[in-house]
């Protein structure tokens, strides 16, 4: 374990270095981010134009798609009585997990962040008051990203933070840029559906078929633990892949899995 934390450090450590020479002079015209949806199991796509702007940044909304491999993550905003019984299943089937978590988050719900962080899973950035972050001055912008980062220190054993997700999937080239200066990487996702409108739920096999429906190797799955149809679907959702024969990675994973592109950092 303390191998691949060590691992896990130079290749952030190299990823940030190779993005801070791109960060001047780029531009912060907002973009809304949107793929093509995966059909017939197939990878979602961003298209060229994104993947190369992503890559040039570090950041990423697939994993491996050589690999039959999900990596989930959730927004949480605000809490809605069922993040509970999301970690439950996750503690049940020995999934691992992202959360992206606001301020709002933070100030009313800390026991829930540090059952995340006592379960094994990862704390991400969700940003403080969820702005769109093209719209922050630099220090705004500063500020929005450490206020989380300290407060998940002060709650809990998380020390650093390393992925951001961009609230409403509002982002620029300079967001990504300014966000790796920080030492963020921008995580984006490869399935979604409208499933945080609280009075407008379906039934859990609204959230279960919508999954199914979309998912891909190397999917990075986002949901919304608000969601009381996402809550209900969960467990199901996990058998059945598993079943398919998916199996559930974390965001670290993918990390590990650039550095093991580049093989001479293995011998620092």
């Amino acid at each position: 374990m303390k191998k691949w934390s060590l691992l896990l450090s130079i290749v952030f450590l190299f990823s940030f270095t190779t993005a801070t020479s791109s960060a001047f002079a780029v531009s912060n015209k907002p973009i809304h981010w949107g793929f093509k949806k995966s059909q017939n199991h197939e990878p979602a796509s961003a298209g060229k134009e994104l993947d190369e702007l992503l890559e040039k940044h570090g950041s990423f909304y697939l994993g491996n798609t050589s690999k039959k491999e999900i990596y989930l993550t959730f927004d949480n905003g605000y809490e809605n009585g069922y993040t509970a019984k999301v970690l439950d299943v996750l503690k049940k089937r020995d999934v691992p997990a992202t959360f992206f978590v606001t301020g709002h988050y933070l100030d009313t719900e800390p026991d829930l962040v540090k059952r995340m962080v006592n379960e094994g899973h990862i704390v991400g950035n969700h940003s403080w008051y969820h702005p769109d972050l093209t719209t922050q001055s630099p220090t705004e912008f500063k500020k929005e990203l450490e206020s989380v980062r300290l407060k998940v220190e002060e709650l809990t054993d998380q020390k650093g933070m390393n992925y951001l997700r961009p609230p409403r999937g509002i982002f620029s080239e300079k967001v990504m840029a300014d966000a790796k200066e920080l030492g963020y990487t921008s995580v984006f996702w490869s399935l979604a559906f409208v499933d945080w409108k609280t009075d407008a739920q379906k039934g859990w096999k609204y959230s279960y078929d919508n999954i199914m429906k979309q998912i891909h190797p190397g999917c990075i799955l986002l949901l919304h633990t608000v969601s009381k149809d996402n809550a209900e679907a969960l467990d199901h959702a996990i058998v059945e892949l598993e079943k398919q024969g998916y199996t559930f990675k974390s965001l670290d994973d993918i990390m590990i899995g650039k550095m093991l592109d580049h093989p001479y950092l293995l011998s620092l």
